[in-house]
């Protein structure tokens, strides 16, 4: 079987899950779920020398560092270094072009959960054999809520024998009304983000539908410098590209997009309630880290790296104490946290 080589994607602002995740020191680099941290733990979930090629990590110059630290000890990985934020149509791309045309791409972020590792792989093996038929392909993460911060896939017609399918159309994030009808209908997935590619395949897709990011990407690369493990794309070529993600440059205009079924235990850790969910909780859906006591209390997230915390009475609340910051919000609240100076600033 050909190797997959795991392609992670490493960035983000940090700014949904402050003040524990800050822009220095965001989510992916941080232990919010086990010992270890999401992007270590991305790198754990595809390190089976059976299945995987050793990992190519896309990052900024602001992550390199955490991005080096805690990939100490893995055998052959490269790293990107984009000189500017440019999306993930940009981000995928630069790692296409570094790899032979054949080879399989499994396209993940690094900053997200998956429960069931096994599940993971399965559903990565089953991607890489159709994207080895050239079809872009997404994990269709199985909807289990109405969700409506979540892209969707719609489910056409089964691939062969394959397990997957052709994907209907790609559905922006709904209303919650569209959402319900969404999860009652069975047929649609939550849109992960995780893909696999030939590279190959995806460079001719990306050239047909946004050749200039194409061209400039060729540019950045045939002209960039490798140090080491390390390869800096030339960067006044890179800063022509358009930033656009992935989703609307291909896989909205391809007509080879294609998806996996995901039953993986999957959370994109996207706020402060995901992380709640995603930890061990007790009967009433409270979810403590550090010194708190919580009396008559449901679904209470609180994080505390040193003060006591107690909290009586309170329902769906979140209370996170880092250093000499604290937040206290609602769990509905919790979507505006981004939106404080504190976050933005920091």
């Amino acid at each position: 079987m050909t190797l997959i080589t795991p392609v992670i994607l490493c960035g983000g602002s940090g700014t949904r899950l402050w003040p524990r995740s800050r822009a220095r020191f965001p989510k992916p680099f941080l232990p919010l779920v086990g010992d270890r941290t999401l992007f270590e733990g991305t790198v754990a979930r595809a390190a089976d020398p059976a299945t995987y090629a050793p990992p190519i990590v896309v990052t900024g110059s602001a992550h390199l560092d955490h991005v080096e630290a805690q990939l100490a000890g893995v055998a052959g990985a490269q790293v990107i270094v984009e000189p500017s934020a440019r999306n993930t149509a940009a981000a995928i791309a630069l790692a296409a072009l570094r790899l032979p045309e054949s080879a399989i791409m499994l396209v993940c972020p690094s900053d997200h959960y998956i429960a069931d590792a096994a599940a993971f792989t399965a559903a990565a093996r089953a991607a890489a054999a159709l994207a080895a038929e050239d079809w872009l392909v997404s994990f269709g993460i199985e909807a289990t809520a109405p969700e409506t911060g979540f892209g969707y896939l719609h489910r056409g017609e089964a691939i062969g024998a394959s397990g997957g399918y052709k994907v209907a159309r790609f559905v922006e994030k709904p209303d919650l009304d569209r959402a319900r009808q969404f999860l009652a209908s069975g047929e649609y997935a939550w849109n992960g983000g995780i893909f696999a590619f030939r590279a190959g395949a995806f460079l001719a897709e990306l050239e047909s539908h946004r050749p200039a990011i194409a061209a400039a990407a060729r540019e950045a690369v045939a002209a960039g410098c490798a140090d080491g493990a390390r390869f800096h794309p030339e960067p006044q070529a890179f800063a022509r590209i358009e930033s656009e993600s992935v989703d609307y440059a291909v896989m909205e205009n391809t007509a080879r997009a294609a998806m996996v079924p995901a039953d993986m235990g999957w959370s994109d850790i996207g706020n402060w309630p995901a992380l709640r969910d995603a930890r061990p909780r007790d009967e009433a859906g409270n979810s403590v880290t550090g010194r708190a006591e919580l009396v008559d209390c449901r679904n209470v997230l609180v994080e505390s790296d040193g003060p006591r915390v107690s909290v009586i009475g309170l329902e769906d609340v979140i209370i996170v104490v880092d250093g000499d910051e604290v937040l206290v919000t609602s769990a509905a609240g919790a979507q505006l946290v981004g939106k404080l100076s504190g976050a933005v600033n920091q």
